[in-house]
């Protein structure tokens, strides 16, 4: 009896430890499903958390290469977040079939034989792009064909309309041609360079044609790009260039590259405790060179409407993840030889039949009352002073009548006007980078790391009229 009971307590014992699982089945499946919707809204928010938090690293250190890669493999989830209505269009295509990106490579429109469609394509792609006219023919030839050898893309934009000129080259159905008068290289670039189109170039040369290569050689140039890290550079400028504008573009002869200047000289003192540009991390307008992601940034820091650029080169630090990715590759330098060709000086203007007809009118009576003296003269025997006196009117008619010429009839100087209208939309771009900054107040400095209010500024009107700043 005692047996049986202690079997039977022994019994209730389980009954009470497992009484969840023996009076509650029907609990169980219920619960399965709470479970499961709980950790799913757990993952779900920890993801949300953990890609904004990736993604709004820059301050931290991730490179625009790497958004630009994960924008690669997901685009749904990262492009939104670039380009807010560059999918919304596209929900009726499958994903698969979907190109986002271009190129500028040039394409046969048929192929003679299958061999051809499976031609070895280049393991690394870079783009040489720059503005062009037909007066600098010789010397874009001389830059062209160098970046040739080294299987570069070629675009040029012709800013004089001269296209017709440039056929007896070589090389010139090799290169892709873009003609409008009058504009500037960033008007080009913002407009033909969208980075999706440029996106399968590692790096990008938006060059001036008046540079002189004899002592570049690209690929030397990009190895050093590449092994020190720039995002962004230039070459040196050869110490005998025209229009150095900023001390730290000049060739150093003992080093290979360098990022900042030391000169307390100038009006424009670099020290050590210079931050910023133009004392460290600068490279000017008419020579830079853009990795991939850096000019994915530098492309929206052109201002549409600001064609000129001016402002623009003190800003691109922040298109570098870093002062230390900007800098100056000493051992492969330029000649840059100043020549103004967009915007040269007017045509002479013909003068109007009025002036010209009063220009003669007073050369004759000039002459007539001349002529009358020497007459008086030769009958009072003073002939050689009344010659002399003649000579002397002849002289002083010719000089008024230049001087009328000259004073109403100047020629119109459109580099004045060029640097008129740069200045202007220097003081436009300074004033919306401070408005964006002012407005933007989750922004954070992620070069400088220091407060707004201490920021370099963009250089004033007086020092840019002293710096007589290029203007393709």
């Amino acid at each position: 009896m005692r047996g049986f009971r202690s079997w039977r307590n022994l019994a209730r014992k389980r009954q009470t430890h497992n009484g969840w699982a023996l009076c509650q089945p029907k609990q169980k499946p219920f619960m399965v499903v709470v479970c499961t919707i709980m950790l799913y809204i757990a993952c779900r928010t920890t993801y949300q958390h953990l890609h904004k938090k990736v993604w709004n690293r820059n301050s931290d250190g991730l490179s625009a290469l790497i958004k630009s890669q994960l924008a690669d493999h997901h685009p749904t989830l990262f492009c939104p977040n670039l380009f807010p209505l560059a999918f919304t269009g596209l929900k009726g295509l499958p994903y698969g079939i979907i190109q986002a990106k271009s190129d500028l490579e040039l394409k046969p429109l048929w192929s003679a034989s299958s061999s051809k469609l499976k031609a070895k394509v280049p393991s690394s792609h870079n783009l040489l792009a720059m503005p062009v006219g037909l007066k600098q023919k010789d010397n874009v030839n001389t830059i062209v064909r160098k970046f040739l050898k080294e299987n570069f893309t070629i675009i040029l934009f012709h800013y004089d309309g001269k296209m017709d000129g440039w056929w007896d080259l070589k090389w010139c159905n090799k290169a892709i041609h873009i003609v409008a008068e009058n504009q500037t290289k960033w008007w080009f670039a913002k407009r033909f360079l969208h980075p999706a189109a440029v996106s399968i170039y590692d790096y990008v040369f938006l060059w001036d044609e008046d540079l002189g290569v004899q002592h570049f050689n690209p690929r030397r140039y990009l190895d050093v790009v590449k092994a020190e890290g720039l995002e962004i550079s230039q070459p040196a400028l050869d110490p005998n260039s025209t229009d150095i504008h900023h001390r730290i573009t000049v060739r150093k002869r003992k080093k290979k590259f360098h990022r900042r200047l030391y000169d307390p000289k100038g009006s424009v003192k670099c020290s050590s405790t210079s931050l910023g540009p133009p004392c460290n991390g600068f490279v000017e307008g008419m020579a830079p060179v853009f990795s991939k992601a850096a000019w994915h940034c530098a492309w929206h820091l052109i201002q549409n409407d600001l064609v000129h650029g001016w402002g623009m080169d003190m800003k691109l630090g922040y298109c570098a993840q870093g002062l230390k990715n900007v800098g100056i590759v000493d051992s492969q330098f330029v000649l840059h030889q100043g020549i103004p060709t967009l915007g040269g000086p007017a045509p002479k203007k013909v003068p109007p039949s009025s002036l010209v007809s009063f220009n003669l009118r007073v050369f004759g009576l000039c002459c007539g009352f001349m002529e009358e003296k020497v007459k008086r003269g030769r009958n009072g025997g003073g002939g050689g002073l009344m010659v002399v006196m003649k000579m002397i009117a002849l002289c002083c008619a010719h000089v008024s009548i230049c001087s009328i010429f000259s004073q109403t009839h100047r020629a119109h100087d459109m580099r004045t006007e060029i640097r008129r209208q740069s200045t202007a939309e220097l003081e436009i771009f300074k004033q919306r980078w401070e408005k964006a900054v002012e407005e933007d107040t989750n922004w954070v400095d992620p070069l400088l790391n220091v407060k707004k209010d201490e920021l370099p500024q963009v250089p004033t009107r007086e020092f840019w009229w002293q710096c007589s700043s290029d203007f393709r």
